[in-house]
């Protein structure tokens, strides 16, 4: 198997994992949600998996904020309380007081991008003694819709939530009956005058290639995730950095990625993005996201073409970005920061409901790292 294979097969196999993962924490999860607990062997025994597997699940989890481990296995996070629910005794000391508000709080998955905007959105609600209560829809528009419904009958005072479908997917929102707030999307109907905390998009887009031109780099391309729903937001910012620096397009249409299991396609744009890099054409690229950027690096490398000397790079999200064999320049959206408003701006909604909306826009950082020289 020649190496150009080798790194494809692993990249499958390492996709594949990643679902599988993502599936079991949404299990582990959901099960937290109905039960308000989880033990290890039980859970491992019912989905016919190792209970290491699930151990390390738990961990993965715990380290982000989501639950919180205790012997033998999970519970939900509390405000205030690291393993008692309201009302109950935790193990180091007295009964703590149920927390006055309960925020829901749904996002499409607790995997990739929004761990760090719920750990965010946690620890705000903890400051203000207000109890968060998660759901993950899976970029489903009708789950997200079902777990609404579900938070609604149980009694939330408020939702937080990144709606995953358009337009018409949307249109239930203005017939809440509490106060929302929007997490990472812009209102697709402004009739609903909702509220929303979001990272300046436009503006990471215009700071990246502000950066590679501050490096000497005029032919700077855009290698976009056709899938993300931030991808126009930083097309744009792109395009505007590109203007405020008096440069063109190097090539006629930005380079368009189609999600990994579009294979053919991904395929094809691709291979299309880096023979414009070994024609010259192309000496810098801003790539969204880093996972892409990753794959690139393979590609590029196995074409003989050298990052930053041929190629430099600023991806954008950065998650794993300074993980990669060239530690990869990266825009990094405020996610936290993003979590701790959208909690802010629905606490304070609901202590003065005659407030004026706002619409909050964080700007996102650059971390310069050897990708971009």
């Amino acid at each position: 198997m020649g190496r150009y294979t080798a790194v494809q097969a692993g990249a499958d196999e390492g996709d594949r994992n990643i679902v599988h993962a993502e599936e079991r924490h949404q299990a582990i999860l959901r099960r937290l949600r109905e039960h308000g607990s989880l033990r290890v062997s039980e859970f491992a025994n019912e989905l016919g998996m190792s209970p290491i597997t699930v151990r390390r699940d738990v961990e993965t989890l715990a380290g982000r904020g989501l639950l919180v481990r205790v012997h033998g296995g999970a519970v939900p996070p509390q405000p205030h309380a690291e393993t008692a629910g309201p009302g109950q005794a935790d193990a180091a000391g007295p009964e703590r007081p149920a927390p006055s508000l309960v925020f829901g709080m749904i996002v499409p998955t607790a995997d990739y991008y929004y761990p760090e905007v719920i750990r965010g959105a946690r620890e705000a609600a903890a400051s203000r003694g207000i109890r968060l209560v998660l759901g993950i829809s899976q970029y489903d528009p009708a789950e997200e819709h079902a777990q609404a419904r579900r938070m609604l009958a149980d009694g939330i005072d408020g939702l937080l939530i990144t709606p995953c479908g358009g337009l018409e997917d949307q249109r239930w929102l203005g017939g809440l009956t509490v106060p929302f707030a929007m997490v990472e999307r812009r209102p697709e109907d402004d009739a609903v005058g909702a509220e929303r905390a979001v990272t300046d998009h436009v503006y990471g887009g215009r700071l990246a290639v502000r950066h590679l031109v501050d490096t000497g780099r005029r032919r700077i391309t855009l290698l976009l995730r056709q899938d993300s729903p931030h991808s126009s937001l930083v097309a744009e910012g792109y395009e505007e950095g590109l203007r405020a620096a008096g440069l063109e397009p190097p090539t006629p249409e930005v380079f368009r990625l189609p999600a990994p299991g579009d294979r053919g396609p991904r395929e094809v744009r691709l291979e299309a993005f880096v023979d414009a890099v070994a024609a010259g054409t192309v000496d810098a690229a801003l790539v969204h996201n880093d996972h892409d950027a990753i794959v690139l690096l393979q590609r590029l490398r196995a074409r003989g073409i050298t990052v930053p000397e041929d190629l430099a790079i600023v991806t954008y999200d950065d998650e794993v970005a300074a993980l990669a064999d060239i530690p990869l320049s990266a825009i990094a959206p405020p996610k936290r920061a993003v979590g701790a408003a959208a909690v802010d701006l629905l606490a304070l909604r609901l202590a003065d409901p005659a407030r004026p909306r706002h619409r909050l826009a964080i700007l996102p950082e650059l971390h310069v790292r050897e990708s971009s020289g």
